[in-house]
């Protein structure tokens, strides 16, 4: 059985995975879902100097401490850097890396240069103006693909503004991650910001699967999703 550690992206905590990991655990599975550092019941360790690094050693720390191996690494979203930098500090920890909805990231990439360029603006005027500068503030759920009245209420009073740096962060790898596998899950039924990611994916020979929902799959298709993550752990 594999030990999952799922991490979330911009806005949420590790709750955000609460309809997936009991059904993760039933298969037999071990799940950690940290909540990183400024994000949600986190929130008030937030300041201008979290960063990329700051989240990549939240989950260093939690494989570490707790001396996880075979670790199947999930990334949502923004996690995708997390999972990459992740899996280059600690390759032998990883069985397998997997990005869903998320940056693919090379060596010295910035998420937001990963991002379409119309999101880009859309982001960077974000945190210009309403974010003072260092925050990104919550997107409608809308957007993302989350309409149900019931997932908007569990899901609005537990976001919080993102860390503004996170995204202009660049990688920074040493090429390690290139010995742990890796696979792709995109969601397909809203606007596809991460269409080009998942073609990325498939010209590195990964597997690419498709979910048919928004981008917050763990909501809003936790058992579709969890079947995919079960199927790539092998």
């Amino acid at each position: 059985m594999a030990t999952f550690v799922l991490v979330h992206g911009a806005w949420h905590g590790g709750w955000c995975w609460d309809r997936v990991a009991p059904l993760l655990r039933a298969a037999g599975h071990e799940v950690h879902a940290p909540t990183l550092t400024g994000l949600s019941e986190r929130a008030h360790l937030l300041s201008p100097t979290v960063g990329l690094d700051t989240h990549v050693e939240d989950v260093v720390r939690l494989i570490d401490v707790l001396g996880l191996q075979d670790v199947v690494l999930v990334g949502h979203s923004y996690a995708g850097q997390i999972v990459t930098a992740v899996a280059d500090r600690r390759p032998d920890a990883i069985a397998k890396r997997i990005y869903l909805d998320a940056f693919v990231g090379e060596d010295g990439e910035t998420a937001v240069s990963l991002q379409p360029e119309t999101v880009a603006h859309h982001w960077s005027e974000s945190a210009a103006g309403p974010g003072f500068g260092w925050l990104v503030p919550v997107r409608k759920l809308e957007v993302l693909g989350v309409t149900d009245p019931v997932d908007v209420e569990w899901l609005t009073p537990r976001l919080t503004p993102h860390p503004w740096k996170t995204y202009t962060d660049p990688l920074r790898l040493s090429g390690a991650v290139d010995r742990v596998p890796a696979a792709f899950i995109e969601c397909v039924d809203w606007m596809r910001v991460f269409q080009s990611q998942a073609d990325r994916a498939r010209a590195k020979g990964w597997p690419v699967t498709d979910l048919a929902t928004g981008h917050e799959a763990m909501v809003t298709a936790p058992k579709e999703l969890a079947e995919a993550l079960c199927a790539f752990a092998g």
